[in-house]
């Protein structure tokens, strides 16, 4: 083996995850380069990548990265073919250093696989673990106030939270970041809901009651209490049932373990989405 030895093949594999004949044939074609060696291998991974990009990405991961004075997020979503390739620490490991990047350097506007630099973040992954890679999501978000975050044991779930006044940013405001993995909100506050989606559930449990039998005029007092009672309890965070204590909605919890904390907006995330 001119121009390089076993210890450089097995270093090659050790740090860039490709197989071993490939890092052999890599080295056999930088003369033994080591440096070349790894960029041929970086650049036929990319053409590997071209290769892999149809194929479905159904696991992944979702990172957050935090300013030092916790005022500014960034969040990704790093999926990945199989759950054997995301579970593995350096998947991990890679997947955060997209929302690392997305710190320092902004969030795309669109799909950040249409921008180059999150392309190529994906297509060093790719090189390493030989399965397709989608950047699907990348959030930057900032507040006057410390912002909370949380992500759930398997890593597929992650959300954060921005709130302002007394108590903002505090361990009772994370576990209502908690409480919205579990329980995925579309807005904070009642009035956030657009006039237009309260009438259309109006309509649809309208519909649903006269289905069932009752009356038309009924039908319509019926459909106005389910919307506040399920519909309402279901899409807005303040209104949703605690899930430390779900007599209790998260504005009452709130009012009681964090006073003056009031919630701005939220961030979810998730693999699949």
């Amino acid at each position: 083996m001119a121009g390089y030895t076993a210890a450089d093949v097995k270093r090659l594999r050790e740090e860039t995850d490709a197989p071993m004949m490939e890092c052999k044939a890599a080295l056999e074609e930088a003369g033994g380069d080591y440096e070349r060696a790894k960029e041929i291998l970086r650049e036929k991974g990319k053409a590997a990548a071209g290769k892999k990009a149809g194929r479905a990405t159904s696991a992944g991961v979702v990172a957050f990265a935090t300013s030092p004075d916790g005022k500014t997020l960034a969040g990704a979503v790093v999926e990945s073919e199989t759950d054997f390739v995301s579970n593995n620490e350096e998947f991990v490991r890679m997947a955060q250093e997209v929302a690392d990047y997305v710190l320092a350097n902004g969030a795309p506007e669109g799909n950040p696989m249409d921008d180059p630099k999150f392309k190529e973040l994906a297509d060093n992954i790719i090189a390493k673990f030989r399965e397709n890679v989608q950047i699907t999501k990348a959030v930057l978000i900032k507040s006057d106030s410390p912002i909370v975050s949380y992500v759930h044991h398997n890593k597929t779930v992650g959300t954060a939270i921005t709130s302002e006044g007394d108590n903002a940013g505090t361990e009772a405001v994370r576990k209502v970041a908690v409480h919205a993995a579990a329980f995925p909100p579309e807005v904070v506050s009642k009035d956030q809901l657009s006039q237009e989606k309260l009438e259309s559930e109006l309509e649809l449990e309208t519909k649903r009651a006269i289905e069932e039998g009752k009356d038309e005029k009924i039908a319509r007092n019926i459909a106005q209490g389910r919307v506040n009672k399920e519909f309402v309890k279901k899409v807005v965070l303040l209104e949703q049932p605690f899930y430390i204590d779900p007599s209790k909605t998260v504005a009452q919890y709130l009012a009681e373990e964090a006073k003056g904390a009031k919630i701005t907006g939220f961030v979810f995330l998730a693999v699949g989405q």
